[in-house]
């Protein structure tokens, strides 16, 4: 197996991928936050970059609104090309529904430039701590978004995961035109599930307004979420303890209970 030399040396010529985790400036990583410090441009959606602007003022900020991440992404490499200290930023995680796949598949027309992904907290992961414990087992992620994938794809991700009784983590799973996704989800995920299943929506994950609420499939189904909302569908173990949404992992621990 061949080994891969860690990047280091001259940040010039270099681009940094960067996970900013769901928003709170304490929850990005030491690694995330001594990057952005060091650099000289960051790139974003514009969301991104308006929670960063706070806490790395003296920045330069460049950004481009959805549906243009290509164009974001050239964008970072002419930043890159012109000899200065560039990161692209993305809320979460970098490769998790973030720009490292599209910046590493563009960089085949950068070839002098060389990519750095740095990983971060996803929403998944910030949601579950809200939460409590929901990912305690195996589980899949699923976007709601069509942008990319079509419905009936994202249809049979839901159905098999559900199949397979899988806590599932809902990325995306309302906006203005896809108003009525999340009912649709669950109409197909409790093809499989029962309507008592433990569910659970985090909003504005670790930031202003941030707000969680446990309830069962059947009452998520008419549920109301947007953009900024993560939603957790448990798998036939997951249950409330004092409202905290909990997935064992299997431990026997009545075998030491006193």
């Amino acid at each position: 197996m061949r080994r891969r030399k860690k990047n280091g040396g001259s940040d010039l010529n270099k681009i940094y991928v960067v996970g900013i985790g769901p928003g709170a400036y304490e929850q990005m990583t030491v690694k995330a936050a001594e990057i952005l410090k060091k650099c000289d441009v960051i790139v974003g959606y514009t969301v991104y970059a308006e929670l960063l602007k706070e806490y790395f003022p003296d920045k330069e900020f460049l950004t481009t609104p959805m549906q243009k991440e290509i164009e974001r992404c050239r964008m970072a490499f002419e930043e890159a090309k012109n000899g200065k200290k560039t990161a692209m930023v993305c809320s979460g995680d970098a490769g998790i529904y973030g720009m490292a796949g599209l910046m590493l598949e563009l960089s085949a027309d950068y070839p002098d430039i060389k990519i750095e992904v740095v990983p971060g907290v996803t929403a998944a992961l910030g949601g579950s701590a809200v939460l409590g414990a929901p990912l305690g087992h195996d589980c899949a992620f699923v976007s709601l978004s069509d942008l990319m994938t079509s419905w009936e794809v994202i249809e049979k991700r839901l159905l098999a995961a559900a199949k397979a009784d899988f806590i599932i983590c809902l990325y995306n799973p309302s906006s203005r035109k896809r108003s009525d996704y999340l009912r649709r989800a669950c109409d197909i995920v409790l093809k499989e599930k029962s309507p008592d299943t433990v569910c659970g929506i985090v909003r504005n994950i670790a930031r202003s307004k941030e707000e969680m609420k446990v309830m069962t499939l059947e009452e998520l189904k008419s549920s109301q979420v947007d953009m900024f909302s993560t939603v957790f569908i448990g798998n036939k173990d997951t249950k409330v303890i004092e409202g905290r949404m909990v997935t064992p992992r299997g431990y026997r621990i009545d075998r030491f209970r006193i």
